[in-house]
């Protein structure tokens, strides 16, 4: 497991992270979603021990992070804006990085080239961005750290690449109990992929669930209705609602059986139980707990 205990940063005047405590359990894929600017590259890179926190501290296996090369070098932290040396090859930078991770395996390294078929000899230089994204992730994987932090993993993968990306992680969680991190900004990114989310926002984790306790909070239903409802004295925790002609849909708190059952009794023409994005269900607890930026997690 890795955690963050009242984790702070400071950048001049500019809090980063204020008093931030996260838990990344092992062998899970940890999404942490918030608009741009919210802190999530800060939090994974104090995380993998490139910041050192103002305040608090960072655990990796009960294991302090920061000032400590060997628990660091149980993490592997792919950032967003990719470096390689300059002029280098993909050939080159697997050989540099297998002397820095002695867990570095070649024999990973060259199953993973035919995964993604790149040039290795090529200057990375020459690579465009979707490119460059599937070097830097094939030589993360080889790594073979017990751990994964990634910062916008697939911005520049085609949808098929992406789609490769996403089942060579959960291969790995699966295998070896790899723990991994995906900050993204893209809730529809994380859909399907991630056991546990955490919403970071003005530098503060304002949300941590697991994915599935999440989305059994909320309900998503729509009915026709020959009446006008009053809807304030339904009794009904309505978080959203949106009518067209007779036709009301509702993203309501409490689970999908429940909501129905209790519509039934305003006598609809009918009822049905939509299903529910990730997107919805964190806008939805988002909104219940007095925020409203629904349309920063899906730009």
């Amino acid at each position: 497991m890795i955690e963050s205990r009242g984790v702070c940063k400071r950048f001049g005047s500019m809090a980063a992270l204020a008093e931030v405590t996260a838990h990344i359990p092992k062998g899970s894929i940890y999404g942490l979603v918030g608009p741009n600017g919210s802190g999530k590259t800060t939090l994974l890179k104090t995380i993998a021990g490139i910041y050192r926190p103002d305040a608090g501290e960072v655990l990796a296996a009960g294991q302090p992070v920061w000032e400590a090369p060997a628990v660091k070098g149980k993490i592997f932290f792919l950032p967003d804006d990719l470096w390689f040396l300059p002029g280098s090859t993909l050939e080159e930078m697997a050989a540099l990085y297998q002397g820095v991770y002695p867990s570095f395996d070649r024999e990973e390294y060259r199953q993973l080239l035919g995964v993604f078929p790149l040039e290795e000899k090529q200057r990375l230089s020459r690579f465009s961005k979707g490119m460059r994204r599937q070097a830097g992730l094939i030589l993360a994987l080889s790594c073979r750290t017990p751990c994964l932090l990634l910062d916008e993993a697939f911005d520049g993968l085609d949808p098929m690449v992406r789609q490769k990306a996403r089942k060579l992680l959960i291969r790995e969680v699966e295998s070896r109990g790899l723990t991994v991190a995906i900050a993204s900004h893209n809730l529809r990114e994380l859909e399907d992929l991630c056991d546990r989310v955490g919403l970071l926002y003005q530098g503060s984790l304002v949300l941590e669930r697991e994915l599935d306790d999440l989305r059994e909070s909320f309900s998503k239903v729509q009915g026709a209705f020959p009446e006008p409802v009053d809807w304030d004295n339904t009794g009904l925790a309505i978080l959203r609602r949106e009518e067209r002609g007779n036709l009301t849909s509702l993203l309501v708190r409490g689970r999908p059986e429940e909501i129905v059952k209790q519509l039934e009794g305003l006598r609809p023409l009918f009822v049905e139980a939509l299903p529910l994005t990730l997107e919805e269900a964190f806008i939805g607890e988002m909104e219940a707990l007095g925020y409203d930026y629904g349309d920063e997690l899906s730009e």
